[in-house]
């Protein structure tokens, strides 16, 4: 006769069990949002660029 350690409903703890609770990870902050950066950046290339369109024609 087999003995059941845990009750049919429950996930027996081993190893990789998504029966036990899993620690959050932490905030990743600005870095969770990379949007901000690469609007930065895309803002920076087109100041740089328009710098060179205005040299092109004579305005700065």
């Amino acid at each position: 006769m087999v003995v059941l350690l845990n009750p049919p409903t429950e996930t027996p703890p081993a190893e990789g069990s998504i029966g036990d609770a899993h620690e959050e990870r932490a905030d990743g902050g600005v870095w969770e949002h990379p949007a901000v950066w690469i609007s930065l950046i895309v803002l920076g290339a087109l100041v740089v660029a328009g710098f060179f369109v205005a040299r092109v024609f004579g305005l700065a």
